[in-house]
């Protein structure tokens, strides 16, 4: 299942939108888990150019590993 989002925009727009197409996909097709999940994004600088972020070293950052998200503290003492 792949979730496009069309244009140019900046990214808390980008995180709204797919917080609704997540929303609407949980709702409508009753899609509650996901196995795995890759987001490709494409940083640009406002004016349709690619950009490349780095690290301080001044490496590009190609990937980020994520384990999901922050655990709370209820789940972590399992309250």
């Amino acid at each position: 299942m792949q979730i496009k989002i069309k244009g140019e925009m900046s990214l808390p727009k980008v995180r709204t939108a797919l917080l609704e197409q997540l929303m609407m996909i949980e709702e409508r097709h009753q899609v509650r888990f996901s196995l795995y999940t890759t987001l490709y994004i494409r940083p640009s600088n406002g004016f349709g150019d690619d950009v490349a972020p780095r690290y301080p070293n001044g490496e590009i950052v190609e990937k980020i590993y994520c384990s999901g998200p922050y655990p709370s503290a209820a789940e972590y003492y399992e309250i």
